[in-house]
């Protein structure tokens, strides 16, 4: 059995860690965070998961919130303006329900399983030369966690990065007096043509259900207005501001006034969606594996993220296992990255593509979705995996065939 390093104790890392103890392999993990240090710190991301991810955490008996997280199972998406005029709106059903725990919960329990199970938890910064000793002393190093200095060791690819820049600012916050839509719980999202986007769910936090959302504002638009937030509190008097102003069927949901589900449950940024070289080498000739996020980063739109790193972490699971007492050389990790891309492509064509101006052929299905069941359904389901809507949600000539298949059906 191999002796192998996993630098990042999150989503990615700990499933990876967790199946590879189990698996029988020797596992370091390195965190720049103790699991008290993240429950008791500010929120790290939104974390929406769907069926395949999921059914991935049950396969190692990770999936402990099951009975006691708020499900949705379905999904819906309406553009309207500023005034409430609805130009499209669909619904559907997922085949699987969805969830979404508060890493500040999950971490820290997936944490306490990895030790359990024998895992050498080191809580530390890596820099290169933390990388360098691992390398030394380990038969396989993957990153799965690390911004700066790590994250500059594994080079952009170009081909696969089609945007250079962040298409969003984002804002994150976790509330109460925020009531469940009517009906089915689902995810919500909510479209406002050439301003911004507002996204919500169900999900479970330090202090039980809430409801999380994210609003996406179109950078230099008229909801780029964050640049004197300083305070939570700051933070979502500006998020009720933007969902009364920019999504007024959304605010109808609205208690009176929001309230954050705890002080720490805000968070902002911007990302600019990359895919990465999956290896690095280290100033010592050292070859190190990269994983998730790492090499293959999407804006959160979509509700991607975790769900990739879940998957990425299954892909290199069973790679590791199937390896056998072959070295985990350069050719092996760009194999085994690819074996993962051929899914990834997907979820980043899926979300690059709903961030940009939406070509003809796309807004031709999401319409048709208004007045089409099935289609509603089979969309639903795309959250939880982009490659089931392939060619013909990608490319044009693909979905003026489907799209003409469908006619053909109703008449």
């Amino acid at each position: 059995m191999a002796n192998i390093a996993i630098v990042g104790a999150g989503q990615a890392g700990l499933h990876l860690g967790i199946g590879l103890l189990m698996s029988g392999h020797a596992v370091t993990m390195l965190s720049n965070r103790s699991g008290e240090q993240i429950a008791t710190g500010p929120v790290t991301s939104s974390q929406s998961m769907y069926g395949m991810a999921l059914g991935l955490e049950r396969e190692l008996g990770i999936d402990y919130w099951q009975d006691s997280s708020p499900q949705y199972a379905g999904a819906q998406m309406r553009v309207a303006d500023s005034a409430g005029n609805v130009m499209l709106y669909w619904q559907g059903a997922m085949d699987e329900p969805g969830q979404s725990i508060d890493q500040r919960v999950k971490i820290p329990v997936w944490m306490d399983r990895f030790v359990e199970l024998g895992g050498n938890l080191q809580i530390a910064d890596a820099g290169v030369e933390e990388l360098e000793a691992l390398a030394g002393t380990h038969d396989l190093v993957i990153v799965a966690a690390g911004k700066g200095e790590i994250g500059a060791l594994f080079e952009r690819n170009p081909e696969r990065s089609p945007l250079t820049s962040p298409q969003r600012v984002l804002a994150l916050t976790y509330v109460n007096r925020f009531k469940p839509r009517p009906g089915t719980p689902a995810i919500c999202i909510n479209i406002n043509p050439g301003i911004g986007e507002f996204v919500s769910f169900p999900g479970l936090s330090l202090n039980g259900p809430c409801e999380i959302f994210t609003i996406e504002c179109i950078p230099g638009g008229p909801m780029d207005i964050w640049g004197d937030v300083k305070t939570p509190q700051d933070h979502l008097e500006v998020s009720e501001h933007l969902l009364r102003t920019f999504f007024p069927i959304e605010a109808e949901r609205i208690d009176g006034h929001l309230e954050l589900a705890d002080e720490k449950a805000v968070l902002r940024g911007r990302i600019t969606p990359t895919t990465k070289h999956p290896v690095a080498t280290l100033p010592g000739g050292a070859k190190i594996f990269g994983l998730a996020d790492v090499v293959c980063l999407n804006d959160p739109l979509t509700g991607q993220g975790s769900n990739n790193a879940s998957k990425a972490a299954k892909i290199y699971l069973d790679a590791i296992n199937a390896r056998g007492d072959k070295p985990f050389d350069e050719e092996w990790m760009r194999d085994v990255f690819e074996q993962y891309w051929d899914y990834a492509r997907y979820p980043v064509a899926y979300t690059n593509q709903t961030l940009g101006a939406p070509p003809a052929h796309m807004m031709q299905i999401l319409k048709a979705a208004e007045s089409d069941a099935e289609l509603a359904h089979l969309m639903a389901n795309s959250f939880n995996d982009p490659k089931s809507i392939a060619p013909w949600y990608y490319e044009a000539a693909a979905a003026e065939q489907f799209l003409a298949g469908r006619m053909a059906l109703a008449n």
